[in-house]
């Protein structure tokens, strides 16, 4: 949508409220492909998700500008920056203008959800998720998103948040996905590799970038899930956690029930990562330009299980251009040791 791709970074400060009663806190405000990120100012974490078309001016005509994300959502974000409250209006009618109509998509999936309750306990589990995953609209994605994270750093730790670090992760999505707004995410224990969870972030294990000379093997591990993600929503593992209630009461009601991720962090981590195909991940590197051969060495350092990746590195014979420079990859590097 030309209008959303005009304002993808925009940014501007705000205050905001997690309820009335609360005291303002000083915000960065960001758009993210359909969302409103409140992100901050300090740490860059973000603190909530809005989804843009539901997003609600609760003052009109007044100043500074009042905003909820939501009918009856306790949350308010007060803005005045001119160009942003333009923006504000220009992107969310786009989106207002390109969604369905509220009660013909409630009817939808209401009509889903009842045609596969009846249709029967052994075929419905696989058809149930599959049906959730396609209607689920991003404000939901954003939701569970947050859930699968909350649920993850009671193995992992919290996430590495020195404010140099968060920048330069910022930095190196940005180069490598360019407008496919993708989080990665350094966390100081728990993994051993890579995982990807829903609303596009990827956790990393810190190894990675603590025991690496160059962001080019994380370069690398980042294309690849994003390729895992490409060939299987990340939505797809966490509602078969979930398990059909939970999964049903999210198709009908747009919410997962407080317990239904526990042990999902446990369960995701101890599963064998899907196969990616040289096929599917070359063009990936040659479209980021990043080199394919030191995340092949990385996998393997004798190179003999991913030769592909290397004799067919789109840059074997010519110079990628860089990935990061020296001051934000010494940043990431030192990301968990603030």
């Amino acid at each position: 949508m030309t209008a959303l791709k005009k304002y993808q970074r925009l940014e501007c400060p705000g205050i905001w409220r997690e309820t009335p009663e609360a005291e303002g806190r000083e915000v960065i405000v960001s758009f993210r492909e359909a969302s409103l990120i409140l992100s901050d100012p300090s740490t860059e974490f973000a603190l909530s998700h809005w989804s843009l078309p539901a997003v609600e001016r609760v003052n009109p005509g007044k100043t500074p500008a009042t905003f909820s994300p939501g009918l009856n959502d306790p949350e308010t974000l007060e803005i005045e920056d001119a160009y942003m409250l333009a923006a504000l209006d220009t992107v969310r009618g786009a989106l207002e203008a390109a969604r369905p109509r509220p009660g013909r998509l409630r009817h939808w999936v209401l009509a889903g959800a009842t045609a596969l309750v009846l249709s029967g306990f052994f075929w419905m589990p696989g058809a149930l998720v599959s049906h959730t995953i396609a209607v689920a609209p991003e404000a939901t994605r954003v939701r569970l998103g947050e859930m699968a994270l909350t649920e993850m750093v009671h193995l992992t730790g919290a996430p590495c948040a020195d404010p140099f670090g968060r920048r330069a992760a910022a930095n190196l999505s940005t180069r490598i996905f360019r407008a496919d707004p993708v989080q990665i995410i350094v966390v100081p224990q728990g993994l051993t590799r890579p995982i990807h969870l829903p609303n596009r972030q990827i956790l990393v294990p810190r190894n990675l970038v603590e025991q690496q000379d160059n962001p080019a093997p994380l370069a690398g591990y980042a294309i690849a899930e994003r390729a895992r993600a490409a060939a299987e929503d990340p939505l797809r593992p966490l509602l078969r956690h979930a398990g059909v209630a939970a999964t049903l009461r999210l198709l009908t009601t747009g919410t997962l029930p407080q317990d239904a991720l526990d042990g999902y962090a446990e369960a995701l981590v101890t599963q064998t990562p899907a196969d990616v195909s040289d096929t599917d991940l070359l063009p990936r590197f040659a479209e980021a330009e990043v080199p394919s051969t030191p995340y092949a060495r990385a996998l393997d350092p004798s190179g003999e299980t991913t030769r592909g990746l290397i004799d067919r590195d789109p840059f074997a014979s010519q110079p990628a251009p860089p990935i990061l420079d020296d001051a934000d990859w010494i940043g990431l590097s030192t990301i968990c040791q603030s």
